[in-house]
């Protein structure tokens, strides 16, 4: 039987339906999910009541999964290669240290040499309303630039800092931040990026880009903010309504995400994610 799928916008992701990622599938039946993953940038899959076990081993379907050393404090700890995004306190009471995780428009691990490939996140618990998450096509982002605009960043490359989300509270924020950037130095990624399976080219920019390589500060922030501007117009991006057992998969070479903070935070919102290793991007800037 034909891989039955439902699109979400017009601009990318669809539903894959009828499929228990927790039953045995075959190598013809996931090749047909990953052709859906390259051709629609996000796959939704509900209710999927799976352990985190069965989690780990689907993911581990799309390629190496990173075991998170870049993030050692939103990492589950008995699963490494599961990344924790909750609001739920620690066990000494402090606030959680991913409960503002990726509230900027982001790519996963753009700040790193090995960005990610793919990312593969479930839902386990969500408040009464909001705490939705927003995507956007950068492949369309970049299809849609004038000739001209083309030319100028074809060779640029933008300085993606880590430790750029919204704190917790002042302790913990310094804390955290002085940690990410002794563990991830500033990288430089290209602004576009040819997709290595699609052949497809797509900006590659986002709220972490600090600035462009060989560029001040105040030179780059017109036009980073220009480029995120664009890339986030509402014909470009897909909104994702939770549900508790949602899997969310998404291809992060050809799209940005950002989770929104439109709801009552003393309501749990809970989800945990798994990341694909992706091809080695990028150089270390020592002077950013």
């Amino acid at each position: 039987m034909p891989l039955k799928l439902r699109r979400l916008s017009h601009a990318l992701g669809a539903e894959v339906c009828e499929v228990d990622v927790s039953r045995p599938m075959s190598e013809t039946r996931f090749g047909e999910i990953y052709q859906a993953f390259l051709a629609h940038g996000i796959l939704l899959f509900r209710n999927q009541d799976i352990t985190r076990e069965q989690h780990v081993e689907f993911s581990r379907r799309f390629g190496e999964l990173d075991r998170h050393e870049a993030l050692p404090r939103d990492r589950h700890p008995k699963y490494p290669e599961i990344l924790l995004v909750t609001n739920e306190p620690n066990p000494d009471g402090t606030p959680s240290d991913s409960r503002y995780t990726g509230r900027q428009w982001h790519s996963d691990m753009s700040f790193t040499t090995s960005p990610s490939l793919g990312s593969l996140l479930r839902c386990f618990t969500i408040p009464e309303v909001g705490g939705d998450t927003l995507f956007a096509s950068m492949y369309l982002a970049y299809e849609t630039l004038s000739d001209g605009m083309k030319k100028l960043i074809a060779d640029l490359h933008g300085i993606h800092l880590s430790g750029t989300r919204k704190i917790a509270n002042a302790t913990t924020g310094i804390a955290r931040a002085e940690e990410q950037r002794r563990i991830n130095p500033p990288v430089a990624q290209p602004v576009v990026r040819v997709h290595p399976e699609t052949g497809r080219k797509a900006l590659y920019v986002g709220e972490k880009v600090k600035r462009f390589d060989g560029m001040t500060e105040e030179e780059s922030r017109p036009l980073i903010d220009y480029l995120n501007g664009h890339a986030t117009r509402p014909e470009f991006v897909y909104r994702h309504q939770w549900r508790a057992n949602d899997i969310l998969v998404w291809d992060n070479r050809c799209t940005m995400h950002q989770a929104l903070g439109d709801f009552d935070e003393s309501q749990r919102r809970h989800m945990e994610r798994t990341t694909v290793l992706g091809t080695p991007s990028g150089y270390v800037v020592a002077d950013a």
